[in-house]
Formats: C-alpha cells, sequence, structure tokens
C-alpha cells in the first residue's frame, strides 16, 4: 500500500484536494488517473481510503470512501537526544525511530555537544518520508531544539531517565520499565552528558539506566532505547 500525507483531514471529511507539488506526484509521476484508489493518512491514527475524482497535475481531487480508526498506543515514548556532529547520523536515528514507533523527539544541546544548529523542516521531511514508507498512521512529533538544562525545567509524564556513561550506580532499561507507562530517556552527544548535567537530571528526578555492557554512539544508543520500550510493552 503506497500511503500519502493530509494533515488537515479529519472523520467529517467528505472529499479533499492535494496541493500542486503532491498533486503532479500524483498524475505525472505515478500516473494515476480518474477512479484510481488513494490511500492516506491525517498522522493522527486516521487512515482514509479515497477514489480520485478529479485527476489533474495541479489540484488532484478525490473523494474520501472509508475511513479506519488506527488503535493509539498505550504509553507515550519521548526521547530527547542529543544532535550528532554528522548530520546523517541523526537523520538515521530520525528514521529508524519512527519506523519502530516513537512518538515524541526533542533534540536538546548539552555541555559537549559539537552541533549546536539543526535544519527541523529536514528532519521533519524524514520522519514524514520513514512513517509512509512504514504505512503507519502516527507521524512522531518533532519539537524545536533547546538546552539539556531547559528541557529538564518542562514537565514530563511518566518515568523520567537518563541513559549516560559514567561508573555511577545504575540499573538496566528492562528493569525500570513498566508495562504502558509513558517514558522520557535523556541522550548524551558523543562526549556524552557532564558530570553537572547529570547532577542536574538526578536533581529533577531523572533516574540513571544503562543501555548494555558497551559504549555506544549517540545515534545507535537512541534506536536501543527507542527498540527496547517498544519491545518492552507488546
Amino acid at each position: 500500500m503506497q500511503l500519502f500525507f493530509n494533515p488537515n483531514i479529519d472523520e467529517t471529511t467528505e472529499s479533499f484536494s492535494f496541493d500542486k507539488e503532491e498533486s503532479r506526484h500524483i498524475i505525472k509521476v505515478l500516473r494515476k488517473k480518474d477512479a484510481d484508489i488513494l490511500h492516506v493518512t491525517n498522522g493522527s491514527g486516521l487512515l482514509f481510503e479515497t477514489q480520485i475524482t478529479l485527476a489533474s497535475d495541479n489540484k488532484c481531487i478525490v473523494e474520501v470512501l472509508n475511513i479506519t480508526n488506527a488503535e493509539k498506543p498505550k504509553f507515550h515514548l519521548h526521547l530527547a537526544v542529543a544532535p550528532t556532529k554528522m548530520n546523517d547520523r541523526f537523520e538515521w536515528f530520525l528514521e529508524k525511530a519512527t519506523e519502530i514507533g516513537i512518538q515524541e523527539i526533542t533534540p536538546i544541546f548539552c555541555d559537549r555537544s559539537e552541533r549546536k544548529v539543526i535544519n527541523r523542516d529536514r528532519f521533519e521531511k524524514i520522519i514524514l518520508s520513514a512513517m509512509k514508507q512504514c504505512n503507519e498512521t502516527f507521524l512522531p512529533k518533532l519539537n524545536e531544539a533547546i538546552s539539556l538544562k531547559e528541557f529538564i525545567k518542562q514537565q514530563q509524564n511518566g518515568l523520567q531517565l537518563i541513559a549516560h556513561c559514567e561508573e555511577t550506580d545504575k540499573k538496566s532499561l528492562k528493569e525500570v520499565l513498566k508495562p504502558n507507562e509513558d517514558v522520557t530517556i535523556l541522550i548524551g552527544p558523543e562526549g556524552d552528558f557532564s558530570e553537572k548535567e547529570i547532577a542536574l537530571a538526578l536533581e529533577n528526578n531523572y533516574k540513571p539506566v544503562t543501555l548494555g555492557n558497551t559504549r555506544l554512539r549517540t545515534e545507535t544508543a537512541a534506536v536501543v532505547a527507542c527498540h527496547s520500550v517498544v519491545f518492552f510493552n507488546e
């Protein structure tokens, strides 16, 4: 099934049109025509079965035939991850985390971060492409990048965890997880969190965890954390 995206449709929608860029792709590239069936999601769990009523490459119009509502996950997984020095590594994490089933991502800037600027528009396109590629109907939320200190000040629901590499008393991630519980996990930069940042997180009710016996790269740690939580809740 090829999946399309329109964030502006809901259960009350009877027909709608795609923008010019998407219309051109549908008609010129995919060679769709009148009466062809298209599957569309709004990124909030709804899957629309639609039929083309006007096959125009300027404004492709479809009629809604059927709507399916996907079951929302019983837990909310939020990863706050330091952007990597090489953009392609962070983009790889975004793609894989979306495929696995993450709900929310916040890029965080830390004391040892080597990258202090991100291209949010590009990141959002990567997440959207991954969602469509794996036929998911929930689009993960990508937040604005902020400092770790500012993020820690925010109130998060459920379990709050920090995965760091310091030799301190830590439990494994699987030991602290509970079924259907919301989870927020902090993943640091290549040089790890500073001692000051770890102390700040612990003062704000974050629990230290380990993701295994080996030292993982930032993007690998983030994917491992994401998969562990989703797999635990299956």
